[in-house]
């Protein structure tokens, strides 16, 4: 998509030659099997410096070190140890300069035939000496942001056709400029659509710009205002923006199929119009992923009319990838023709060069006065932070993973679930969303543990601050019941029960297995005042657990009893607590907790 860039390596410039011919000749061979493309100059910048450091520590020693020499492995540790100096703090460039050479040497260790010095090899196959430093993920667009870049996306496309359509209309009412007249606009436009007249044909026979009309005078003016010296060819690119779209126009359509698909800025521009299959209800196109390697072939359904988007419901055209592919089709189709060598990707513009040359190919989106930022500025738009596209896919995945409400496994469709979560789940929305849905599922159990039918009751004292027969009584208990509670016969550890043997976690006519573990969850358990040096006991138990337990695993086994401790113990007065803990702290309560609860912290 950009300008292609020569990468050698002359073995000549080292006195090291021969080692430098060896790793030269095994980057060269794991580019061509790789395919890699930007990246292969890391592996350029990491044999030029290694071989530096090797001439500058052996001098004439060098000449004839190779992989295979026995004195290499202390040189690759003091190089790779040094090379994060000159670096910022934290930067990511010296590990991967040094992961390129241990490449290297290892794909030649790995042929029999080509000989490395076995402790060398070693060397590269182990851990590397160096970290990978740190990276700061970009946040997504706010909500507000993305919803303004959007609509500007889809105003900028229409504006962009309306232009086109005008255009070449225009260009309908003309003639040939040698008939007609080289100041005449719709001529201008006829010649250059039917290709009878060049950009450089109008800068030969255009007369002086002293003659010009106000109207071209007022056509030809750039950003610095109207300079007679640029006069022609300012009025050449505008001549050619009337009939074929400018780079920085096309920032609209990726943003829309960005937006639309999902997926990443290099696979929503590169695919071409073979990889385009129209269907009866949508499109399916074959993106490639260039950093993973990935060719997929994926169908993007289209959304009827009444079909609702939930929270995501906005007033713009629906989100359709068949819709905004098609547009760009439409828009591209006279650059396609005259660019027929590019076939990979439906983003190209037309454009008139400095030396009046027309230009008819693949778009340069970072080109100057055509970048995303640029982009922004031009329809309007501010906002906070990096100006770079790929906040906008994160935006939608941010969108997907609150569409489905967390779902980790459904947000992450297009890459693995440990991707998603190290460099999507990040974004301050994410962090917002879960913090409102750990607060909503601790709200859902409070309530639930107020209004549980099966859970204990806790009893208060009366006016004389003791609980009696009677009170027990008319809280639903029998006179044997509540004779049994007061005397102690039936205190399980935390609390106590009215019949031991109606427990819901053991069989019907059998003494519950599961006390005191479970009582908090029991409706059979009362809970007295005298209770409570027990349960802060208890208290301090679970809070004990929750430190060696993951939080999923602490929900399932003890999230009801938590939840239905505090609720009791947030009744208690500031100043029975602290009488319950004096009594545990002289020694006159004790909690017995069966085996098995000091081992649970292992599931």
């Amino acid at each position: 998509m950009g300008k292609d860039r020569l990468l050698a390596v002359d073995p000549v410039r080292y006195r090291c030659s021969q080692l430098a011919a060896q790793l030269a000749d095994e980057w060269v061979e794991y580019v061509a099997a790789t395919g890699v493309t930007a990246h292969a100059q890391v592996y350029d910048t990491a044999i030029d410096r290694f071989c530096r450091h090797v001439d500058e520590h052996l001098g004439a020693r060098a000449t004839g070190v190779s992989l295979a020499a026995s004195g290499l492995f202390d040189l690759l540790v003091g190089w790779e140890l040094a090379l994060s100096e000159g670096y910022a703090e934290g930067s990511m460039r010296p590990r991967m300069i040094s992961s390129a050479l241990r490449t290297l040497i290892v794909r030649r260790d790995d042929h029999a035939e080509r000989l490395v010095d076995a402790d060398l090899a070693r060397l590269a196959r182990g851990t590397a000496l160096i970290g990978w430093g740190e990276t700061t993920e970009r946040d997504e667009f706010k909500r507000k942001e993305k919803r303004a870049i959007v609509r500007a996306a889809w105003q900028s496309a229409h504006d962009t056709r309306r232009r086109l359509r005008e255009g070449w209309d225009l260009a309908e009412q003309g003639r040939h400029p040698m008939s007609g007249s080289w100041t005449r606009i719709p001529d201008l436009l006829w010649g250059l659509s039917r290709d009878e007249i060049t950009p450089d044909d109008i800068r030969v026979n255009m007369p002086p710009v002293r003659q010009w009309s106000p109207e071209l005078r007022d056509l030809a003016v750039g950003k610095a205002g109207f300079l007679p010296q640029f006069a022609r060819i300012q009025l050449c690119r505008w001549l050619f923006r009337q009939l074929y779209p400018f780079t920085r126009e096309l920032h609209a359509f990726r943003v829309l199929l960005m937006d639309a698909t999902g997926y990443a800025s290099e696979e929503v521009t590169g695919f071409g119009e073979s990889d385009v299959e129209f269907l009866p209800k949508g499109v399916r196109l074959t993106l490639l992923k260039n950093r993973a390697g990935l060719l997929r072939h994926r169908a993007f359904r289209d959304r009827g009319a009444a079909e609702s988007e939930g929270q995501l419901t906005v007033d713009w055209p629906r989100r359709e990838a068949s819709e905004v592919v098609r547009q760009l089709l439409a828009v591209t189709a006279r650059v396609r023709a005259k660019a027929p060598h590019v076939t990979d990707t439906l983003f190209v513009s037309g454009s008139v060069r400095n030396g009046f040359d027309p230009y008819f190919g693949a778009w340069a989106p970072d080109a100057r006065g055509g970048s995303f930022g640029e982009w922004l500025d031009v329809m309007g738009i501010e906002v906070e932070g990096d100006r770079h596209i790929g906040r906008m896919r994160k935006s939608v995945k941010v969108e997907k993973a609150i569409v489905t409400e967390g779902r980790v496994d459904a947000a992450a469709d297009d890459h693995t679930e440990e991707t998603f979560a190290n460099h999507y789940a990040q974004g301050t929305t994410l962090r917002i969303l879960s913090g409102r849905t750990i607060t909503t599922a601790q709200q859902h159990w409070f309530d639930k543990a107020l209004t549980r039918v099966d859970g204990p009751t806790a009893v208060t004292p009366g006016a004389a601050g003791e609980v009696d027969q009677g009170q027990l009584m008319k809280s639903g208990l029998s006179a044997e019941e509540a004779e049994a509670i007061l005397t102690g016969q039936l205190d399980m550890g935390v609390s106590h029960c009215k019949n031991p043997y109606e427990s819901p976690f053991s069989l019907p006519g059998e003494l519950c297995a599961v006390a005191p573990l479970r009582c908090l969850e029991c409706r059979n358990a009362w809970i007295l005042p005298s209770n409570l040096p027990q349960l802060l006991l208890f208290y301090d138990h679970l809070k004990h657990l929750r430190t060696r337990l993951t939080p999923q695993i602490f929900a399932r086994l003890w999230g009801q009893s938590w939840v239905n401790l505090k609720a009791i113990l947030d009744d208690r007065t500031p100043e029975e607590v602290t009488q319950a803990r004096k009594h545990i702290a002289a020694g006159d309560a004790v909690l017995d907790l069966p085996l098995s609860a000091n081992t649970e912290f292992d599931a």
